[in-house]
């Protein structure tokens, strides 16, 4: 189906073209066996509003490009309910399915560090998100619901969304990249490969997600305050995605990333290696820049893959 989506085109016919969308429904709540009704007739009865519906549905169809729609008609509380039900589907059911397959694709014995490492990756990039997204609840959500009322009211630190959404996109890439790159593959491939391919297609809802927010719930919440004439300076930054630099590391930098890998605090590396703090600060933000790798446990599994320690040095 070329273009963009219409009320009037049957929503069969539209989940046919992008099976992607069947995710988009379900946070509707809009269900299966809807036969031949069009977009209008299913919205109807499930009581969904359809033009916030087709905006989603159309914006995803189009690739979620990086750029504000246009959101005269788009229903702010059924935007909010959308990105609700999609934090629940991540956290509830997409990251823990991920993480159960991922057992039970990597060898997590007391012999295998490695995996252990990834595993505890993973657990950190979680628990990011789940922070992440819990600050968009009580937070900005919190405002926004307050704002439908016709309260008054402020946001804390001014920003309708965390400045974290580049972040969170990211480090799923480097889980990915940790795997192709260093994990030595010795379990069941398809098992691994597998989760593997889940974990990109985490990554890209989870992209689309972030732009849903960034480009059509923020418009539609700056357009109810000004209808609401609640008039303040929005700062929202948009997600910038970066492909990894393959820049070897100095000696210094590899000196850093021994010590991280071995659990030392920045102020111990500082003392060990006759530096300030900022300038050790300084070394790791290059070293995250250059490897594309931003946490501890990324690290270490990097210097262990790459021989810089061994793994009885590694404070796990």
């Amino acid at each position: 189906m070329s273009g963009q989506y219409k009320l009037s085109d049957k929503l069969s016919y539209v989940v046919a073209n992008d099976y992607r969308l069947l995710q988009v429904m379900s946070r509707f709540g809009i269900s299966l066996g809807f036969g031949e009704k069009t977009i209008t007739e299913v919205c109807r009865k499930c009581e969904v509003d359809s033009d916030t519906f087709l905006t989603i549905i159309n914006y995803v169809k189009d690739g979620a490009e990086n750029r504000p729609q246009r959101v005269e008609r788009v229903d702010v509380a059924s935007v909010l309910s959308y990105l609700k039900k999609t934090h629940i589907y991540f956290l509830q059911f997409l990251f823990p399915n991920i993480r159960f397959h991922l057992l039970n694709a990597i060898d997590c014995s007391v012999k295998n560090e490695i995996a252990f490492l990834v595993l505890k990756f993973y657990d950190e990039y979680v628990e990011e998100v789940r922070k992440h997204m819990e600050y968009e609840e009580t937070m900005v959500f919190a405002y926004v619901e307050k704002l439908m009322k016709g309260e008054a009211v402020t946001l804390e630190g001014g920003n309708l969304l965390s400045r974290h959404h580049e972040s969170i996109e990211c480090k799923l890439r480097e889980l990915t990249n940790l795997f192709i790159q260093y994990y030595p593959q010795k379990e069941n491939n398809e098992r691994l490969n597998s989760v593997i391919v889940s974990i990109y297609q985490a990554e890209e809802e989870l992209a689309i997600h972030c732009l849903v927010e960034d480009n059509i719930f923020v418009p539609a919440v700056r357009r109810l305050q000004h209808q609401t004439k609640v008039r303040r300076t929005e700062n929202v930054e948009t997600p910038s995605l970066q492909m990894p630099n393959i820049e070897q590391l100095s000696d210094r930098e590899k000196e850093i990333v021994v010590c991280v890998a071995k659990g030392m605090a920045n102020k111990e590396i500082a003392e060990k290696l006759y530096l300030s703090v900022n300038t050790v600060t300084t070394h790791r933000r290059n070293i995250a820049r250059k490897l594309n790798i931003h946490s501890p446990a990324g690290i270490t599994i990097y210097a262990i893959m790459n021989k810089l320690v061994t793994l009885e040095e590694v404070n796990i």
